[in-house]
């Protein structure tokens, strides 16, 4: 699989949702995007369940991981589609956002 730079995910995606775009009966909002959002990180959690045993199950989990990182990548695209919504350079807020962590963690000694 190809490396791609945080910006080429960003516009991967951007292509990708222009085209469900075209099919979907009305064009995502923040309120949508929010709305799926949360529904992924129900997803993502449900194989974090069946990854940590929680759940017995009888049907076959030895694709767990395949479909947890599915759910994580899903969870990274409808936050690429907030960021988007809102014109927020994500990958500058990433950054600042740990900078910020940086500076806390060393005015705590660590």
């Amino acid at each position: 699989m190809q490396k791609m730079t945080f910006e080429e995910m960003q516009n991967l995606y951007g292509s990708i949702v222009k085209r469900f775009n075209k099919i979907e009966l009305n064009e995502w909002k923040a309120e949508g995007a929010m709305i799926e959002l949360t529904k992924q990180v129900g997803e993502l959690a449900k194989q974090v369940m069946i990854k940590e045993k929680y759940y017995a199950l009888t049907e076959d989990a030895t694709d767990v991981d395949e479909r947890l990182g599915n759910e994580m990548a899903d969870v990274i695209a409808q936050v690429m589609r907030l960021s988007d919504y809102y014109g927020i350079d994500l990958q500058k807020a990433f950054m600042a956002a740990r900078e910020d962590e940086d500076r806390y963690l060393k005015s705590r000694g660590v």
